[in-house]
């Protein structure tokens, strides 16, 4: 669409450039036979540019008369057609055509990737956290001030619009994203997302805001696999702090709030090699091979076991968390590709 635009605003200039340079050429060969087709193209070319370049041919009287009637008529329209394409280039809206395809072919290449919708504060949060681990995203936001102001290693991927429209989602490459995280400030805009989403991909992972009390459950049941209350989570959190202070720092600190050092992994039973599915944690031998921890186990039904024992069986839908250092993360993924 915005491709067509551009063509049509410089479809006419472009239009007129070609009608010149035919009809001079047409007209050298027309008036003098001794012009092939290059000849006349080549003397078409430096007449309507003025350039005062040396002619292929002594002209004669009737030349001379074309000559003349071409700069007059082929100057001005030559100059005109050129001006409004070189105008048009150097516009706002050429640059903002141009900036919407780019982000839309970045976009296009995407595969996995998040959708954040809204960069308010929860929004700019989990920007900023996906960049310290190098996620790619793609940010929607309505206000046009905010879009404009972003700068973040993925700038390029910032899309100006209504989040709630299906459109909107479907530029953002839902079809292909593997999360989506909605922080707009109303509940009944994040619930229609969360049921948009759901119809659109429904293997993607959705985690959505919420501000009242009442709206967790409904964004639940219309499909959201986690429901955040940024309120109630800040006050558990500080008084977290108050309480046991060491240990929520580094909690937070191998989830990823204190750098780009993860160090802890979770592996899904769809990622193990063939051979180690199936298999008891003993099988693995993680520990002996890369150093890392196994300190946590979920069950296909959900439920999560803490340091789960060594004949513990990897079973479908079932997942490990791993605690190591970052070569120690880097080895085990090694190990299991």
């Amino acid at each position: 669409m915005t491709s067509l635009i551009i063509l049509r605003r410089l479809a006419i200039p472009a239009l007129i450039l070609v009608l010149v340079i035919i009809v001079g050429t047409v007209g050298f060969m027309l008036v003098d036979d001794r012009y092939n087709f290059s000849e006349a193209l080549y003397m078409t070319v430096i007449t309507v540019g003025t350039v005062g370049f040396r002619e292929v041919h002594e002209p004669t009287m009737a030349e001379k008369y074309f000559i003349i009637f071409l700069i007059i008529t082929g100057f001005g329209t030559f100059a005109y057609a050129l001006s409004a394409i070189t105008t048009y280039i150097l516009s706002d809206e050429f640059k903002s055509v141009y900036r919407y395809n780019t982000i839309m072919n970045a976009i296009d290449k995407l595969n996995g990737h998040v959708i954040i919708c809204g960069y308010g504060r929860n929004g700019r949060q989990a920007a900023h956290v996906l960049k310290k681990h190098d996620k790619r995203f793609v940010v929607i936001e309505s206000k046009k001030s905010v879009t404009e102001a972003l700068n973040h290693r993925y700038s390029d991927l910032v899309l100006e619009g209504d989040a709630t429209q299906d459109e909107i989602l479907e530029k953002a490459g839902i079809a292909r994203a593997s999360a989506i995280i909605t922080t707009l400030p109303v509940d009944a805009d994040n619930l229609f997302i969360v049921l948009t989403a759901r119809t659109l991909n429904p293997k993607l992972t959705i985690i959505a805001r919420a501000s009242d009390d009442n709206s967790d459950k409904k964004l639940k049941t219309a499909g959201a696999d986690n429901v955040i209350m940024p309120d109630k989570i800040g006050g558990a959190h500080m008084a977290s702090l108050v309480l046991k202070p060491d240990v929520i720092e580094f909690v937070d600190h191998i989830t990823g709030q204190g750098g780009p050092d993860i160090n802890l992994e979770e592996i899904t039973f769809e990622n193990l090699p063939e051979h180690l599915r199936n298999k008891t944690i003993r099988d693995l031998e993680i520990r002996n091979k890369s150093g890392a921890n196994i300190v946590g186990f979920k069950t296909a039904k959900g439920d999560y076991i803490i340091n789960p024992n060594a004949d513990t069986k990897l079973i479908p839908e079932g997942k490990l968390f791993v605690l190591g250092t970052p070569d120690q993360i880097a080895s085990l993924k090694q190990l299991l590709a």
